[in-house]
């Protein structure tokens, strides 16, 4: 499988994966015209897509979709029924729809895509798990806390693009409002460092070979801190795993796994 990421934080999330001859898009969180320059830049052509699957309805997640729906007509949307629900009254976007049941697996093209509930505060907030036999790819942000679904999909990842939010200390000390801090940190929020870390050690999923640690938040957070947090985690699994942290403002490289 092949992954490309084109900016991952709360100013825009999408990414691309492929395995063989499918390509799949998730999220729409960029203007379209910022999108569809990063897809350039990295060789992907969103007319070739076999579906553009979203995660939950906030805006960081499917602002472009409205401009990418009139561009690319025929690409499937891929959401559960509240998600494409409240993703139609925000966009205006009320056909194209391919609905599913969270924990449903289902085949697209060569994949089999998974999706598990996560705590967040949105409609009916998801993470998917496509996996083509060989290899898997977990995506999971957007969540205060992991569920068993998140456990059970990480376990089975090859390729992880987990979030690694915030540092609580940065968090309780930044300015943001008392209402905003409690809403981050709450269970329907977002993942600490150290909370993704604990994770990755709970789970201790033996097929992860690239862990990217995914919506860092600009004000609170440090890709140097998220980093520091999860090494010591990845050491535990005893084995080498390759350790990224995703940019907002760029592209990632090409990974494949």
């Amino acid at each position: 499988m092949k992954l490309r990421v084109f900016g991952s934080g709360s100013q825009g999330n999408a990414l691309a994966v492929r395995s063989g001859e499918t390509l799949l898009l998730v999220d729409c969180g960029f203007c379209n015209r910022e999108l569809e320059r990063r897809m350039s830049a990295c060789g992907v052509d969103p007319d070739a897509a076999a579906g553009l699957f979203f995660t939950h309805d906030h805006t960081d997640h499917c602002k472009g979709l409205a401009t990418f729906h009139k561009r690319h007509p025929q690409v499937p949307l891929y959401a559960n029924g509240n998600t494409a629900d409240a993703i139609s009254v925000l966009t205006g976007v009320d056909d194209g729809w391919r609905v599913f049941e969270t924990a449903e697996t289902f085949p697209v093209g060569g994949l089999s895509v998974t999706s598990f509930s996560i705590p967040h505060d949105a409609a009916d907030p998801v993470g998917y798990l496509f996996d083509d036999g060989a290899s898997a790819l977990f995506v999971g942000t957007d969540m205060g806390a992991p569920t068993f679904g998140v456990r059970d999909a990480l376990a089975r990842a090859t390729c992880a693009v987990l979030e690694s939010n915030h540092d609580p200390v940065l968090l309780q000390t930044s300015d943001r409002p008392v209402s905003l801090k409690q809403r981050i940190a709450g269970r329907c929020g977002h993942l600490s460092n150290g909370d993704a870390a604990d994770l990755v050690r709970a789970v201790c999923p033996q097929r992860l070979k690239t862990l990217l640690l995914a919506h860092i938040s600009r004000q609170c957070n440090a890709p140097y801190l998220a980093l520091e947090a999860m090494r010591s985690a990845v050491a535990e699994l005893g084995r080498p795993v390759a350790l990224e942290v995703l940019d907002q403002d760029a592209p990632s490289p090409l990974y494949e796994f």
